[in-house]
């Protein structure tokens, strides 16, 4: 986002909550002291990567287009289609030297509080350093607070997990943890007959194989399944079973095709809650069921457009469309087109039966994205070195050569 102001000429500054560049790639082995992440009094950790993550895209297109994300030429590193985290932690390391973002990076801030300026239509921000005292505060929980012309939200949503509802679950006497606060397999080392429950999105899938290796059992839930895939999967003592239908007492969990397993823990796959704690609107913002509203693209809230933005709730090139808007250079449509168009988003959700926590993910429309999860299913174990589209990486690769770069 930062990358896209410069470009445009738009003034910026940079609140990171964290120490360092890197946001949600910086891998840490803490997790959170309430495994399901809901105990609003827990210790938050904001990274949910685990350690075996690897991207499932091509490197290709994850790249900024002025400075790609190819293998380095320079130095060792992960030469691999879809990288580890750990690789792409230093293209984001070396892209944010090479634009010079950290002059405009404030590290260490939590934001309290954004609001609107009513006299004047500008925005009070109110923020605090992480360890309580602000610049001017003395310590002791101090604050500070500056005026901008105008904000753009990119806390992100991989934070605050969504738990799924199981019918019996008070009861049932098991361990419950969401994958957010998932790292490695060892703790499920040799567990008697340990279970795993989840639906195979493309990190649940990656964990159900990455604790088979260990464990006595996976059983795997999914909304989304052949009835010829049921059953016991090749390589692994691994299950896949249709959705929970409810879990019981004595530690069985029931599936809806009335089959049953002795379960030692659920692990909720990866689901999250948008949420924007400090964002005060005056309602002309809601979040109903996971759906932000009123956003038109998911980006701009007609009232407040452009001066209130949102990045990356879904998957879009997003960064240059605001700041060309900011700078001028791009006019957004009228009010009035802006909530016709968001009417016209929810009635056709409503009409292909898409619930409304649904509503900003958009995979299925991104033909990148369709191509890797297809070859997910056919292939788990090779999906990652395997290439996408490759008309799509061959024009980036031409791209490369209008950017030159040390990549």
């Amino acid at each position: 986002m930062a990358a896209s102001m410069i470009s445009h000429h738009v003034a910026v500054v940079v609140f990171e909550h964290e120490s360092r560049v890197g946001g949600t790639w910086v891998y840490t082995s803490s997790t959170e002291t309430d495994p399901l992440g809901i105990d609003p009094a827990r210790a938050v950790v904001h990274s949910s990567l685990y350690k075996s993550l690897r991207t499932n895209l091509p490197r290709e297109v994850m790249g900024f287009s002025n400075y790609l994300f190819l293998p380095r030429v320079d130095g060792p590193g992960d030469l691999s289609r879809s990288p580890s985290h750990e690789e792409v932690l230093v293209y984001l390391e070396d892209l944010a030297t090479e634009f010079r973002l950290e002059e405009m990076l404030r590290f260490e801030k939590e934001i309290i509080e954004v609001r609107m300026v009513e006299k004047d239509g500008k925005w009070k921000v109110r923020w605090r350093m992480r360890n309580g005292s602000g610049n001017g505060g003395g310590g002791g929980g101090g604050k500070e607070e500056e005026v901008f012309d105008a904000v753009v939200v990119c806390n992100g949503h991989y934070t605050e997990p969504r738990i799924a509802e199981i019918p019996g679950i008070d009861l049932w006497p098991g361990k419950q943890m969401h994958s957010h606060n998932y790292r490695t397999p060892e703790p499920f080392q040799d567990l008697e007959c340990f279970r795993c429950l989840f639906p195979p999105a493309a990190s649940a899938a990656d964990i159900s194989r990455d604790i088979a290796k260990v464990a006595k059992e996976v059983h795997v839930a999914s909304r989304l399944y052949e009835v010829e895939t049921l059953g016991i999967q090749a390589g692994y003592y691994m299950w896949l079973h249709p959705m929970i239908k409810k879990a019981n007492e004595d530690g069985e969990v029931t599936f809806l095709d009335e089959n049953s397993v002795c379960a030692d823990v659920i692990l909720h796959y990866p689901r999250y809650k948008y949420l924007f704690f400090f964002l005060e609107t005056n309602r002309i913002m809601t979040i109903d069921d996971n759906r932000v509203r009123l956003l038109y693209k998911h980006v701009f809230p007609p009232h407040l457009a452009p001066w209130l933005s949102f990045v990356r709730l879904p998957w879009k090139y997003q960064s240059r469309w605001i700041a060309g808007a900011l700078s001028g250079r791009i006019a957004l449509p009228s009010e009035e087109e802006i909530m016709e168009d968001e009417k016209d988003l929810y009635s056709k959700l409503e009409a292909l039966g898409i619930p409304k926590q649904y509503s900003h993910c958009l995979a299925n429309s991104q033909k990148m994205y369709l191509e890797s999860s297809r070859k997910r299913h056919a292939q788990p174990e090779v999906y990652h070195d395997e290439g996408g589209d490759e008309t799509r990486i061959s024009q980036v690769h031409e791209d490369s050569a209008k950017y030159p770069s040390h990549r």
